[in-house]
């Protein structure tokens, strides 16, 4: 595990040159880039959201392309398009912008339905399919999406199979006051994403990747983690509950924080500081909560509050 270590250590320092006083949700992006999930970066402008996607491509040396979504694109502005060579009179493929190692998706929600599906494919199965044919896509693949959480004007919500596709949601929030500080003394000159360097390769993260399947979890961590997911689709005031994919999801990323923390087994604690990134954003609140102000964080929450925690259960004699 020490590889792992090294590598997430490595990346987080030198991303922290950029994105100042956030430690915990690089940490947090890091163990979505270890477990090759998608992440879903929902915050108010002007935070870092551009600037964490553009860090993470520069810190692994990894190509990097930023679609901009409107409501007038098209699924074919993502994907790309078959044209006609008139040259060797053949039908040749032309790559969208989703053809790279780190696509930031910004402001994805003001994309129409149609055009969000085009990622669908490429989130799920790693590969893009133009007039009938398949092509993959570039490893690692990582999917950064971000959205404004308080402007809903000429915005779309994300449908539910795109939202599920997401194995985490983070936001950066506002910097304390020493940190806004030390942003406004790291850009006196210039921008320090102009300097960032590669830290690690694609083939590093690549490896490093392949270690977490030696993490072991036991039977009584499994069981946690799927009564926690259980749980959700039968409360009352949720509508639709986590899905199998937000069990795996909060599987994966436990099996990276024990990586990452040096450990090479997985505790109850990992699971529970990855309870609500893994699965707050896929639990969908009924009508009737809503109105009351229910939110899926805190039944999220709540639930994790009553199921019991693994090693602290008594048997009967």
């Amino acid at each position: 595990m020490s590889q792992v270590v090294e590598i997430a250590n490595r990346m987080m320092d030198n991303i922290e040159k950029v994105i100042i006083g956030k430690r915990d949700t690089i940490q947090l992006t890091m163990l979505a880039l270890l477990t090759q999930g998608h992440l879903l970066i929902e915050d108010v402008p002007g935070v870092g959201k551009t600037m964490l996607a553009r860090a993470i491509s520069k810190s692994t040396g990894c190509s990097f392309r930023r679609i901009q979504f409107t409501p007038d694109m098209l699924p074919s502005d993502v994907t790309g398009v078959s044209v006609f060579n008139q040259k060797t009179r053949e039908i040749e493929y032309r790559a969208g912008p989703v053809v790279s190692q780190i696509v930031l998706a910004d402001e994805i929600n003001r994309a129409t339905p149609k055009t969000q599906s085009a990622l669908l494919e490429a989130m799920e199965e790693r590969q893009v399919t133009v007039d009938g044919i398949t092509y993959p896509l570039p490893t690692p693949f990582l999917v950064l999406a971000t959205q404004n959480p308080i402007e809903y004007e000429g915005t779309f919500p994300l449908p539910e199979a795109q939202v599920d596709r997401f194995m985490m949601r983070i936001n950066l929030g506002y910097p304390e006051e020493k940190e806004e500080i030390a942003i406004l003394d790291s850009q006196q000159r210039r921008h320090p994403i102009t300097d960032l360097g590669q830290v690690i390769s694609a083939d590093e993260l690549m490896a490093a990747q392949g270690e977490l399947q030696d993490i072991f979890v036991s039977d009584l961590i499994k069981e946690y983690i799927v009564a926690i997911t259980r749980a959700t689709r039968k409360h009352p005031d949720v509508y639709l509950g986590v899905s199998p994919r937000g069990s795996l999801a909060l599987y994966k990323t436990a099996r990276a924080l024990a990586a990452v923390n040096g450990r090479d087994y997985v505790i109850p604690d990992d699971v529970k500081r990855l309870a609500i990134p893994t699965l707050a954003h896929r639990v969908i609140i009924s009508p009737s909560a809503r109105i009351k102000d229910v939110s899926a964080r805190a039944i999220v929450e709540e639930t994790l509050n009553s199921i019991p925690v693994p090693g602290t259960r008594v048997k009967a004699g």
